[in-house]
């Protein structure tokens, strides 16, 4: 009877020290990070290798060498084409960290706001069950579109990062598309931005990405 119950304190004792060691490796892993975006994040029009996703992955051989990233956005894809891609690719990349980049395009084809909530909270809530951090980026659409669609447009990433606990990019062209000139930084489409505008848009991304690299 002593001797069970000694090896039972063995194995507890055991036990109480593994966690905090598993908790501790888990930390340690290197990161994978996996891009799921449309156009803005897919070097359309803009030589290959030179868009903003490039340079992220520029700064984190300088910043975080150990961590590996993935692009996996496509010119044109939607919320719900993201949402129909996305479990392949977590199980294929078994990310540490996903950015969303969707939303433009529901925006543009004036699909209904529910819907695109809909999709952003489902992929958020896939990548946490995989044990993937999100961090989802927002998106804001021009005025033209009726202030009132584009003022709820924009509140719905904040309102999905609040509720699923994910981190948040306020808008990817901040200081792009409200700059003096609103077409100096676009190609010739005025939608697509140009080579010149992507350090800007890393440089949105990067303070609410560097935190979840630590």
């Amino acid at each position: 009877m002593h001797i069970w119950r000694r090896r039972d304190c063995i194995a507890a004792a055991a036990l109480a020290l593994a966690y905090p060691l598993a908790r501790a490796a888990a930390a340690a892993k290197p990161a994978t990070i996996l891009v799921v975006g449309d156009s803005m994040s897919a070097e359309y029009g803009l030589p290959r290798g030179s868009g903003w996703v490039q340079l992220l992955h520029e700064r984190l051989e300088r910043e975080a060498p150990q961590a590996t990233l993935v692009n996996a956005s496509i010119s044109g894809d939607t919320t719900s084409g993201g949402r129909a891609r996305l479990p392949a690719l977590l199980a294929r990349h078994k990310p540490t960290l996903v950015v969303l980049e969707l939303g433009g395009n529901d925006a543009l084809r004036g699909l209904p706001l529910k819907s695109t909530e809909d999709n952003l909270t489902a992929m958020a809530q896939a990548c946490r069950a995989a044990g993937a951090q999100v961090l989802l980026v927002g998106m804001q659409v021009p005025p033209n579109y009726g202030a009132d669609y584009a003022r709820r447009f924009a509140a719905l990433f904040k309102e999905v990062a609040q509720a699923q606990g994910a981190a948040l990019v306020p808008f990817l062209l901040a200081g792009v598309a409200d700059a003096a000139d609103p077409t100096a930084l676009f190609q010739p489409d005025r939608i697509h931005p140009s080579i010149q505008a992507q350090p800007r848009m890393l440089d949105n991304v990067w303070p609410h990405l560097a935190p979840l690299l630590r």
